[in-house]
């Protein structure tokens, strides 16, 4: 063994001060070699700093999450075998004693959980029924007050959110967050700060740190403001990639501030060029709401049409008679919201499929008169044609990415581009018409969202960079502007790759900074201008690098960097465009081989370019966390989050009413949960 190497050695020195804290009973007090202490649990053999400066609250900290963890192995292994036990003495007829051991404290931990998963209110304990059925089901357990169920949810929300923390320190990526404005039902509003990140194991994460409550007028100061805490007291302010703000109404003003901030810290990949990104579904709500302006006239008749037959029932039912005696399959009518495009989608396809019942009731209610002529039907199918390609090809294509890496979504826009092109040039003039308004808003959007996507996109192996070079060549009919828009892009990820290169511990000593295939040995660390270092040079410092050099002199060729052997390598096949490619595992599998780029890749592919949801307004609470205190539903909610990963059945979005196009699709009412807590 190294005699420099630190060996804990147990001493007993009588001399010593008692350990009074009972968080000792959990660790073991060891001097170490250099005559240091350290406390070493007693459970997972961790060390921690025992010095006598260092206090006890750290160790608490981590006994928290290390006997937690602990308990929840061993529920989950102690639930396990009674299951089995129990199928096998059902087999007999017969149920052990012994197998049924009741636990209240474990069963207080999962009536919390049932609250915080479910949203259920905390004075469910006090119903009737469920006292009943928690009776008959083990009397054995006593069950609590609502005020007791409250702190141990909040115990569970402490315990979880040191675990996070713990994780996010331990943690080898930048993250990108993710702001959404939530609202009560008295316009109270809330920022729901969520961060997303490639693990330690190379899988995509998403976590809701906070829902912070936004009190201030001035809401993109406070917003910002709430943005910089919470980095900071979560330690990721150095750690951040990018931003998404879509969901907040002054996301331009609260960028510009926090961007102001973190520059100053210098904690920004290239400067923060990358910093605000845009998502996708955002960006196309902008769109199509833009081009629906556009129609808005031909979309009010249509609309004051489904209201004139939907507001009385008796024109209903002849509505639906007529409907039936002509042949018409029998599909409720749908009235829009129109803040959501997908739903004023789905007013007027369903709106087209009654044309002729329409025009039958006009002609027999001489009080209707919501009349389109055949040419309006026309125009409003023209409008359905253009929603269908954008709703069912790109919609619900980004709604349902399983592992939505921001490499999936660039060439989608590139079409969806080239679709608005096309459309400028339809024969129909409304079609082009509404293109043309709806084009603007997408180059608008898209000159600040483009590099950031590309750049996504060529981190996927089975592209690279031609994608970039394909769609830009048909997008731009300029050749010099499409040669121009693809050196950007390639000149923006050799910037954000040089940048790198200094994170990476192999790189950083044998790479120099790549600056094209016709790179060579870069001698200028040896040059006049170089730092002097001479105090600390050693010998072998002075001859470090000469195998490398020889092996570039003698082939005639310059080292490659793992930049250039990504690029200029083929792509990696793929039987279709949608194979269930799994990125991240390849670069997993390959960060060995591109130690800079798959650090790269990590923080980029996380950026969250599809979160967005299908309605641009902000989400709202339910009425039971409406009239919630904030710092309670803050725990609610994060906790509902965090916990969700220990089920086998994800939580449902109990805490919240979110109005999506599946509520219009599927004709249902919205459901509140939980009920109220009566």
């Amino acid at each position: 063994m190294d005699a420099n190497e630190s060996t804990p050695i147990a001493v007993h020195n009588p001399r010593a001060r008692k350990l009074r804290s009972l968080v000792w009973n959990d660790f073991t007090k060891e001097r170490k070699a250099d005559g240091s202490y350290v406390a070493v649990c007693n459970h997972c053999k961790k060390q921690l700093t025992a010095s006598s400066r260092s206090g006890t609250t750290h160790l608490k900290n981590h006994l928290v999450i290390c006997t937690s963890t602990k308990r929840i192995k061993r529920k989950k292994l102690v639930v396990r075998r009674f299951v089995l036990k129990s199928s096998d003495a059902k087999s007999e007829g017969v149920l052990s004693s012994d197998h049924s051991q009741f636990d209240q404290e474990a069963s207080r931990q999962d009536l919390a959980r049932m609250v915080i998963l479910h949203g259920y209110p905390f004075n469910i304990v006090h119903h009737v029924g469920f006292r009943t059925f928690v009776r008959n089901l083990q009397p054995l357990f006593k069950l609590v007050s609502a005020d007791v169920v409250k702190a141990d949810c909040m115990k569970m929300y402490e315990n979880e959110r040191l675990r996070l923390h713990e994780v996010l320190d331990r943690l080898h990526s930048r993250v990108s967050l993710n702001v959404d404005v939530w609202r009560s039902n008295e316009d109270v509003e809330y920022a729901c700060v969520s961060c997303h990140y490639v693990d330690n194991d190379w899988r995509l994460k998403k976590k809701i740190l906070n829902f912070a409550h936004v009190g201030c007028p001035e809401k993109e100061q406070e917003i910002s403001k709430i943005i910089l805490e919470k980095l900071q007291e979560w330690n990721i302010d150095g750690k951040l990639c990018s931003i998404v703000l879509d969901n907040c109404s002054t996301s331009d003003l609260v960028a510009s501030e926090l961007l102001g901030s973190l520059r100053m810290k210098g904690f920004l990949i290239s400067n923060g060029d990358l910093f605000y990104a845009r998502s996708c579904g955002h960006l196309l709500n902008l769109v199509v709401q833009k081009g629906l302006e556009s129609a808005c006239e031909i979309i009010d008749r249509v609309r004051a049409c489904v209201q004139n037959v939907k507001s009385s029932q008796d024109r209903l039912a002849r509505f639906q008679k007529d409907a039936e005696q002509m042949g018409i399959p029998q599909k409720p009518l749908v009235l829009d919201a129109p803040a959501s495009w997908p739903s004023t989608y789905f007013m007027l396809e369903t709106a087209c499929q009654y044309q002729e019942a329409f025009k039958n009731l006009v002609e027999n209610d001489v009080e209707n008169t919501c009349f389109l002529s055949p040419k309006d039907w026309s125009d409003v199918r023209a409008i359905v044609g253009c929603l269908q390609v954008l709703y069912n090809d790109a919609t619900v294509k980004f709604s349902a990415a399983g592992v939505p890496t921001a490499n999936l979504f660039f060439r989608d826009m590139c079409g969806i581009h080239l679709l608005l092109k096309s459309w400028c040039s339809s024969p129909q003039l409304f079609v082009a018409s509404m293109a043309k308004e709806m084009l603007e808003k997408f180059e608008q959007y898209w000159d600040l969202t483009r590099t950031p996507m590309a750049i996504a996109s060529v981190l996927d192996p089975r592209y690279k960079m031609k994608p970039v070079e394909y769609f830009f060549n048909r997008i731009y009919d300029d050749a010099s502007e499409a040669k121009t828009k693809i050196d950007n892009v390639r000149d923006s990820f050799v910037n954000q790759y040089n940048e790198y290169i200094g994170q990476s511990a192999n790189s950083s000593k044998n790479q120099a900074s790549y600056g094209g295939n016709s790179s060579s040995y870069d001698g200028a660390d040896h040059g006049n201008g170089a730092e002097c270092k001479s105090s600390r040079i050693t010998l072998s410092d002075t001859q470090r690098g000469l195998d490398q050099y020889l092996k570039e002199m003698s082939s005639g060729h310059p080292a490659r960097s793992d930049l250039d052997m990504y690029l200029e390598e083929a792509v990696h096949p793929s039987k279709s465009l949608d194979d269930n490619f799994d990125i991240l595992a390849w670069w997993k599998y390959n960060a060995a081989k591109y130690p800079a780029l798959s650090m790269m890749a990590r923080d980029i592919l996380a950026i969250p370019i599809s979160v967005v949801p299908l309605d641009s307004e902000a989400r709202s609470l339910n009425h039971y966390l409406s009239a919630t205190d904030a710092v309670i539903v803050e725990c609610l909610i994060c906790a509902q989050d965090w916990i969700g990963d220990e089920t086998e059945v994800s939580p449902v979005n109990a805490l919240a009413l979110v109005s999506s196009a599946a509520s219009f699709e599927g004709h249902g009412d919205e459901c509140l949960l939980p009920a109220d807590g009566d």
